[in-house]
C-alpha cells in the first residue's frame, strides 16, 4: 500500500515544473505509480499511440514532455514485479475535474476514477513540492483504493466478494429466506395440501373454503371464530349501536336445516306447496 510520504518522495525527486492545478495532480497520480513499484516506459504523445501497450520494450524513461499535451495526460507503466506487464494511465481535465482512466494489458475495461482538483491542489510553493499540494494523505488513498489496487491481488478478493454477495441476493429473491431465517414452507398443489382433497370444481361445500359454509359443527361461518366473521377480526355494526335491526347476528347466515342441501342463502325462501318457482 503506497503512502503520502513515499509520494512526496517520488514528487521531490522528479523536481517537476506545474505549468497549472492539473499539472500538480496529474503528477501525483503518476508519483503514485512510481511509488507502487511501477516504471514509466512511455510519456506524453508517445504514450498515446497504437503500440503503447502491445510493445514489448519495458525499458525506462524518462518523465521529460510529460505535460506537452493541452487538458490531457498519458502514462505507460510496466511492473517488473508482474511479469511486467504493462498499464496505460490517461488523465483528461474536464472543467474542474481530472477523469482519470487506468488499462491494463490484456484488459477491455479501464478503471475509472474523476478528482476534484481544488481539493488537493494547494497554492504555488515554489520549490517546496508540500506547499504544492493539500490533502494528500486523502488523494493518495483515493488512488490507491481506486486504481492502484485493481491491478494488485486485492482486486480479485474484491471481485470474489461481490459475486459471493450477488449470489447471496439471487438466492433471497428466489427463496424469500437465507441462512438463520426461518423458513417458507413451499406451495401446496391444489388437492394436495394440508389432506385436502375435492377435484378442479370448487363448490360452497369445498373444504378449501375455511371449511367449508358449514365451518365448524355444521355452522356456517369461519372457524374459530364468530358465526360469519374471521378469527381475530372486529365487527362495527352498520349503524347506531342499539337501534334494532342492526344487531351483529343480523346479517349471519342461518344455521343449515337438518337433511336439507339447499345453499343457506336460498333456505330463507319458503316453499308454498300451492305454487312453483326456479
Amino acid at each position: 500500500m503506497v503512502s503520502d510520504k513515499t509520494v512526496l518522495a517520488v514528487i521531490r525527486a522528479s523536481r517537476p515544473t506545474f505549468r497549472n492545478q492539473n499539472d500538480k495532480i496529474a503528477f501525483a497520480v503518476h508519483s503514485s505509480f512510481l511509488a507502487s513499484g511501477y516504471v514509466l516506459t512511455a510519456t506524453g504523445s508517445q504514450a498515446l499511440c497504437d503500440t503503447a501497450l502491445s510493445n514489448s520494450s519495458s525499458e525506462e524513461v524518462a518523465v521529460d514532455h510529460w505535460n506537452e499535451l493541452n487538458d490531457e495526460y498519458a502514462f505507460v507503466y510496466a511492473n517488473p514485479e508482474r511479469g511486467s506487464k504493462k498499464v496505460l494511465l490517461k488523465c483528461l481535465v474536464m472543467n474542474e475535474i481530472l477523469l482519470v482512466d487506468a488499462l491494463s494489458e490484456g484488459s477491455s475495461e479501464p478503471v475509472h476514477l474523476d478528482i476534484n482538483v481544488g481539493e488537493y491542489a494547494g497554492e504555488d510553493g515554489g520549490s517546496n513540492y508540500s506547499q504544492q499540494f493539500k490533502n494528500l494523505d486523502k488523494l493518495v488513498k483515493i488512488i490507491d483504493g481506486d486504481i492502484l489496487s485493481k491491478f494488485d491481488g486485492s482486486a480479485n478478493a474484491s471481485s470474489s466478494n461481490k459475486r459471493s454477495e450477488t449470489t447471496e441476493r439471487q438466492e433471497i429473491h428466489e427463496t424469500g429466506t437465507r441462512f438463520g431465517d426461518p423458513a417458507i414452507p413451499p406451495n401446496h398443489p391444489v388437492g394436495g395440501g394440508h389432506n385436502i382433497g375435492g377435484s378442479m370444481l370448487v363448490g360452497p361445500n369445498d373444504p378449501r373454503f375455511f371449511g367449508g359454509i358449514g365451518g365448524i359443527g355444521g355452522e356456517p361461518g369461519f372457524p374459530g371464530g364468530q358465526l360469519g366473521v374471521p378469527p381475530g377480526a372486529r365487527f362495527d355494526p352498520y349503524g347506531p349501536p342499539g337501534v334494532p335491526g342492526f344487531e351483529p347476528n343480523r346479517f349471519t347466515r342461518n344455521p343449515r336445516r337438518p337433511g336439507y342441501d339447499a345453499h343457506p342463502d336460498l333456505q330463507h325462501f319458503r316453499r308454498d306447496p300451492d305454487s312453483d318457482y326456479i
